[in-house]
């Protein structure tokens, strides 16, 4: 089966600072108002394939939104055009992860099985570090101008991952899952 690992999380309009270079007595300055709590939503998941051990990522975002258990589905159901065969899907316990709506999504989709993570382990799932990378690297000092910014940005780095097996598989690497082993080999 595929193994994939799915997570959730927020970018905010307003900048995440971090520490920057700059000229004795040039005090960078970071723009952003700081009142609002404006934020693009993003799910991203990490799957390790069964025959070749590759990894891949697949994301959506949520422009002013959050993923609710519909958007999750929707997720789901477009994750399943992606991978054949069964999918194990790993993730935390959060609440847009149960309910009727994805109770019935299971029991429409043999093929597709969940897992949860244990409680308070992010540790263990590489789409942390993903969005470790994506807010305290990429994203870091960035002020866009509105949300619809943000997120062509969020879009674009999200694509760059996507399309870069070797930072994919650092990424992983910087979690404490250790990465699958491979199938045995049939003589």
């Amino acid at each position: 089966a595929h193994l994939v690992l799915i997570d959730e999380s927020g970018l905010f309009l307003n900048p995440l600072v971090r520490r920057s270079w700059s000229l004795i007595g040039q005090t960078p300055v970071v723009g952003g108002d700081g009142g609002h709590r404006q934020k693009v939503s993003v799910i991203g998941a990490v799957s390790v394939s069964p025959a070749v051990q590759r990894l891949g990522f697949y994301f959506a975002t949520e422009v002013g939104g959050y993923f609710s258990a519909d958007k999750v589905v929707a997720f789901l159901r477009d994750l399943l055009k992606h991978l054949r065969g069964n999918v194990v899907v790993i993730w935390d316990g959060g609440p847009n992860h149960k309910g009727p709506v994805v109770r019935e999504f299971l029991r429409k989709n043999k093929r597709l099985r969940l897992e949860r993570l244990p409680p308070d382990a992010p540790e263990l799932n590489p789409v942390e570090a993903v969005w470790s990378w994506l807010k305290w690297g990429r994203l870091a000092n960035f002020v866009p101008d509105d949300l619809r910014e943000l997120d062509d940005w969020v879009v674009e780095y999200l694509v760059e991952l996507k399309h870069n097996p070797e930072l994919l598989r650092a990424l992983w690497e910087r979690s404490e899952l250790p990465f699958p082993d491979p199938p045995p080999v049939k003589e």
